[in-house]
Formats: structure tokens, sequence, C-alpha cells
């Protein structure tokens, strides 16, 4: 039997009957990620695996420099057959780390390659997958596929969106979201970074940012800009939410300072941040969007390779930041003023799980089933081990019925069985419980539910048009 075949990671029957009759067949709402759009536009083809599969993934370049590889084969200037060779030396000592599964599922079920990658097997599986690649697995094939309904990109409020638009007049199915994504409004205390955004963003706004107020109103115009084309989610990566109470003038005194090229302290940075994270919080409420906060990582750790090779490259982990006092305050700011919008707060760290769990429970609305949600395993934690606990405790402490599910956060073409791994993982939790008598031995009650978290939950509540 080969190493992924059909009930890969079921355990009991009752798994395996929930993920074959519930599961398997649902399509995908991918709604985060980071696919570049020009790719899913354009229809691209990939020229070769690497492409596809190395090009920006910086989990195998984490696995591959752990195994001593230079970083000419992860980031450098190493022929694409090389960086795959170097990474296929790596698989094997990848035992028990997810990219061993995954690595073997994804060759399975884009090229129907069931051989175990290694050194020995690179060059077969090599030619392999770059036959097919020249046949339909293009973007458009590969979405095809994967009957991926919706996928929603990460954009900055400055892009003009042209690939969104395009994509909108074209015959592909799958439809193409942007996500509002701000996080360049708050580094005021990087002023000529933040000098150089705050332009990009006036000219797509049409808005010449002379004034706070100004700078607001071209956020807003790129708000709506979104909505227009159809997103419904906004996005925000955070050491930890913001939540401090700002006056408008000591903003507006903030904002005039980075103007004029003075960094703003820790104080005003976190200050500043806290207003606009609020007044991005009315602009969620009053447009209908769900708000995303990714919560917990520490980025960049390591200096010299931010310096020499640049961000998301592979060099962020898991912070220690303390969340829950400034959540608390973020959440209930936006909820005395009626402008909590649906919201999805993911946690990186796992030691903050349960207080995260119960935390958004405290913000329910009794109206919006599952308005605030206990977010996936995000990052670190989007493996068998940390979708169980994300699962157990949202189980524990809300209801897990209401869960939208499971997203790539990728920026590869190659992640959609991500999808896929989640939903064995989750009919293996609740198969080996209905087996274990805790639950109702009722597949139309259970699978109903399993049905739900993978599709329908969540095409209900983004009200994305599919």
């Amino acid at each position: 039997m080969p190493f992924i075949h059909p009930d890969f990671l079921l355990e009991t029957a009752a798994a395996r009957r929930l993920f074959h009759d519930y599961a398997e067949p649902e399509p995908i709402l991918d709604y985060h990620c980071h696919l570049p759009p020009q790719d899913l536009a354009e229809d691209r083809r990939f020229a070769n695996l690497f492409e596809i599969w190395l090009e920006g993934d910086h989990y195998k370049w984490r696995a591959m420099r752990a195994n001593g590889i230079a970083e000419r084969f992860c980031t450098g200037d190493a022929t694409p057959y090389e960086k795959f060779l170097a990474f296929a030396r790596t698989v094997p000592q990848t035992l028990r780390n997810p990219l061993y599964h995954w690595t073997h599922l994804e060759l399975a079920r884009y090229f129907g390659i069931t051989e175990l990658l290694d050194e020995s097997s690179a060059e077969r599986i090599w030619n392999q997958a770059n036959e097919q690649l020249a046949g339909d697995l293009t973007a458009w094939g590969i979405a095809r596929k994967f009957d991926v309904r919706a996928v929603c990109t990460t954009d900055d409020p400055a892009d003009l969106l042209p690939h969104h638009e395009s994509l909108a007049k074209s015959t592909l199915k799958t439809k193409m979201y942007p996500t509002f994504r701000p996080d360049k409004a708050l580094i005021v205390h990087q002023p000529e970074a933040w000098q150089a955004w705050t332009a990009k963003l006036g000219a797509a706004a049409n808005v010449d940012i002379q004034s706070f107020a100004a700078f607001l109103e071209a956020i807003a115009k790129r708000h709506a800009a979104f909505a227009a084309i159809g997103g419904r989610l906004s996005d925000h990566g955070l050491n930890h939410c913001y939540g401090a109470p700002c006056a408008e003038s000591v903003a507006q005194a903030i904002f005039d300072r980075a103007r004029q090229g003075h960094a703003a302290s820790p104080g005003e940075q976190r200050h500043f941040a806290s207003y606009l994270m609020f007044y991005f919080g009315q602009l969620d409420a009053r447009a209908g969007f769900t708000k995303q906060l990714h919560l917990g990582a520490f980025r960049a750790a390591n200096s010299r390779a931010l310096a020499e090779i640049g961000p998301d490259t592979g060099f962020d982990s898991i912070g220690d930041w303390p969340q829950m006092e400034t959540l608390r305050d973020y959440l209930d700011a936006l909820q005395r003023d009626g402008s909590l919008p649906r919201m999805v707060i993911y946690n990186l760290n796992p030691a903050d799980n349960y207080a995260l769990a119960t935390m958004v429970g405290n913000f329910q609305d009794g109206q919006i089933a599952g308005k605030m949600q206990f977010g996936s395993g995000w990052w670190f934690l989007d493996q068998k081990e940390a979708m169980e606990w994300q699962m157990n405790a949202l189980s524990n402490c809300g209801l897990l019925a209401r869960f939208v599910g499971m997203l790539t956060d990728s920026r590869s073409f190659m992640s959609y069985p991500r999808h896929e791994y989640f939903r064995r993982t989750l009919c293996n939790l609740l198969g080996r419980e209905m087996e274990n008598g805790l639950m109702p031995n009722d597949f139309g009650l259970v699978g109903g539910m399993v049905r739900r978290i993978c599709f329908a939950n969540a095409q209900e509540f983004f009200g994305l048009q599919l």
C-alpha cells in the first residue's frame, strides 16, 4: 500500500465514512491566502516543479537550512533543478515534520505520484511532474481540479487591483476577491517607509494626503473600492491587538510628525495604531466585511538574514506577546460603538488557545451565528496535532458546529491539499469519538456538521458571491 492511500490519517471506520461520504465531496472556499493575483488572472503555466512548489515556500527553506543545505539552494542562485534536488535530499529527514505529509499528499493529488521523494527518486518525479505541468495543470486548471469556488487574496489598500478586475471578466468559474490588509498604515515608527506608502495610497485613492482627515478619506475610498469588486474581508497581521484609547487630536499630531519625518515612539505608535484599528473596524462593520486578526507572530528574528535575504523568507517564529487585555479593549470599544464586525481571530501561540477561545465567546451577539470565530490552526499550527488543539479548544469553549473551517494561507498553487489534510484530521477526531461513545453514532448529525464545516459555514458566513 502506498504511503498516501484512500484512508490516510483515518484510523477508524467512522472516520473513514465521515471523510469519504461527507467531507471529501465538498468544494473549497479558500477565504485567506497569499497567492499572487496576477498568476490566477493570467492563468499562469508553471515551467517546472520548482516554480509551482519551491519558488516561495519558506516552510521548505527552514527545513532545508536545518538539514545543512546552503542558502543558494533555498533563495539563492542555484538552478531550479538543483534547488529541487536539495529539497528531495531533505525530505527523508522531515519524518514527523508536517512537510513529510504535505509533500507526499501534494505529489499524489496533483500528479498521481505515490513514490516517496528522496534523492534517488528525484529525477523521475521531476520529469513526471514537469510532463503534467505542460498539460492542463495551469493556475485555472488547478482551480477546476480541486473545485475551488473562491479565492481571497491578501492585498494592500494602495493596490489598484487590476488582476481582480481582469479575472472578474473572465470565463473562470472560480472567483477571486481581494482582502483589505492595511498593515502599512500603522508603521509611523518607520517614517520613510510610511511616507512612501502614504503617497502610494493617495495616488490609488486620488486623494492629496496633506492632512490626517485626507489620510482617513483615502483609506475609506480604497476600502469602498475593495467592496465594489466583491471583497468582503479585511485582515491584519499583528504581534498583538491594539486597544489603547486615542483621541483624534492625538492621532493627528502623530500623523503630522510622521509626515515631517519624525519616528513615532513606541507609545505613540501604539496609540496611532489603536486609533486606526478602531477606524478600520468601523469601516468593516458598515460595509458588512469580516475582519481577520492574525495574532502572535515573532517576525524577522534573524537580523542578519533580514538584511541579506529580506522578510518572509523563513526566519519568523511564535511570539509570547500578552494578548488578552488589549484584545478585550479593542473588541469592547467596537462593541460599545455598535461597530463590531464579524471577526475571525487566529492565534499563533498554542498557550493562548483557551484564553482566546473564551474571549471570542464574550462578544457573540445572539443574532449572527458564530459571529466571533476562533480561527483555524495558523502557520506553525496548521498541522495535525495543532489543528486538533484548536478544534478541542473551540469545541470545549464554543460551538464547533459553527466553525468556518480551513484555508491555505499559502503563496503556492500546490497547497490545496491542505484542505483535505484538515478534513481528514477533523473526521479522524470526530470518528474516534463516535466509536468511543463520546458522540452519537448518528452520521446524519455528525456528518452534517462535517459537511458544513468544510464549506457551507464559510459560504454563509462571509457572504461572497460564488
